[in-house]
């Protein structure tokens, strides 16, 4: 099962349109994650076009967003206990208060956004997965999505990186 993770669009604010780089990954997903920060419900209702979706409202959300879609999410795809969070708030890093909205050990993966910084890492048994932005890098030398391979036994994370002309 192949997982299209991206966040912090802040369509239409930061972009108008998908950049190309991610049509391909729209229709080789089985499945699409939306870390917050959508901006738009529009946004939502175009990436169900492609594949089933599950997302979280950011900080920037309004309402619009918030009728669609929760604070924080749990769904299990290929066997996999994933949770998914924006991750803004006051205290610590992103990171952390990522991990910490949820029980300890109780997730396999762990997608968040917020900082826009591409992040993959383990913290104990549980992955750590940021997809940074495909229409926001801020900061960031590149824009980015993620892609998660999933099988009963395997999980396989990596971002992909790409130019706005791509």
């Amino acid at each position: 099962m192949r997982v299209l993770v991206i966040a912090d669009t802040h369509m239409p604010k930061k972009a108008k349109e998908w950049p190309e780089a991610l049509y391909k990954a729209f229709t080789e997903a089985d499945y699409i994650i939306h870390a917050g920060d959508w901006q738009s419900p529009d946004v939502w209702k175009d990436l169900r076009q492609y594949a089933p979706l599950t997302g979280v409202y950011g900080n920037v959300d309004g309402d619009d967003i918030k009728a669609v879609v929760n604070e924080r999410e749990e769904v299990v795809l290929a066997g996999w206990h994933i949770g998914i969070v924006h991750g803004h708030g006051e205290k610590g890093t992103t990171e952390k208060r990522a991990g910490e909205a949820f029980a300890p050990g109780q997730k396999d993966i762990i997608i968040f956004g917020h900082s826009r910084i591409p992040y993959l890492r383990y913290a104990g048994k549980t992955l750590m997965f940021n997809p940074g932005s495909p229409t926001d890098k801020r900061k960031a030398a590149m824009f980015s999505y993620g892609l998660i391979d999933l099988t009963h036994d395997h999980v396989e994370a990596r971002h992909v990186f790409f130019s706005r002309k791509s």
